[in-house]
């Protein structure tokens, strides 16, 4: 059965978390991803901004876990994500409790999207080096992944370090929420083998991370290939051009909805809807 659900930034100049997630949820779509993004630094550039101009909603984030706990709380079936959540932007051991909590409080609907991130300026004021990003993203999830998991936690590493202690609560699904990795480069199929769920490139993208690869890094690792969930990134609203990804394996469609007035929103929510009635056939 393919899933289908949706990505918007979540500003303060857009509809309300809330609402959204309600809408969500009342159009049988089945989840809802939000991104993150601390802060934008003056002068930040990526190659996917045209003449290097950082959209507004980039400046203007909620909170990822602050926005999906108010969903959580006005639901009661939709899957809550991230996507991405900057984990090379925060501390594993709060993160870790969180997204524990978040866990917790929707009753296991929870799905930790993760990616190191672009913005080398937005890293840099939170103290992580750019060249270090997916060292430190690996050692901080293998932490968090003890914390949900044992009674007294303890981790020693090269970036994350403390004796036994208590953390609670335990998220409500085994060993915590599924990790799914929002990437598209080479290295992202054998990362994804060796501490992830599930991978969620986004469509159209370049990077050279492909099934393939996967599919080879898993079988290195001794990891089943069939327990790794495929998601997509801005699936494309085009019958066709869906059925393809679905066919190499996607079974979770994520729709990209622009963060324009409420009811343009809706009016996308509505159209998605749609649309995933047909390729759910």
């Amino acid at each position: 059965m393919v899933r289908c659900g949706i990505i918007i930034f979540p500003t303060d100049e857009t509809i309300q978390p809330i609402e959204l997630a309600r809408a969500v949820e009342q159009r049988g779509l089945d989840s809802l991803f939000l991104p993150e993004h601390t802060h934008m630094p003056v002068g930040s550039t990526s190659p996917f901004m045209p003449d290097g101009v950082v959209p507004e909603f980039y400046k203007r984030t909620h909170d990822p876990f602050v926005a999906l706990a108010a969903c959580a709380a006005v639901t009661e079936r939709i899957t809550l994500a991230t996507g991405i959540c900057l984990v090379t932007q925060r501390d594993p051991i709060t993160l870790a409790k969180e997204v524990a909590s978040l866990d917790k409080i929707s009753n296991g609907r929870v799905i930790l999207g993760i990616g190191a991130g672009w913005n080398a300026g937005e890293m840099a004021n939170h103290g992580t080096q750019f060249e270090n990003r997916w060292k430190i993203l690996r050692e901080r999830i293998m932490a968090m992944k003890t914390i949900w998991r044992d009674d007294e936690a303890e981790f020693h590493g090269e970036t994350v370090n403390f004796d036994p202690m208590w953390s609670y609560p335990k998220p409500v699904q085994a060993g915590g929420p599924p990790i799914w990795i929002g990437a598209n480069s080479k290295w992202v199929p054998d990362r994804v083998a060796d501490y992830a769920d599930g991978w969620m490139p986004i469509a159209g993208r370049a990077g050279g991370g492909d099934i393939a690869k996967l599919k080879d890094a898993c079988e290195k690792r001794g990891r089943n290939f069939s327990e790794i969930t495929l998601g997509l990134f801005m699936a494309p609203q085009d019958e066709a051009k869906a059925n393809e990804w679905i066919a190499q394996g996607y079974s979770e469609m994520i729709f990209g909805v622009a963060a324009n007035d409420r009811d343009a929103v809706l009016t996308q929510l509505d159209a998605i809807a749609k649309f995933a009635n047909i390729i759910r056939r």
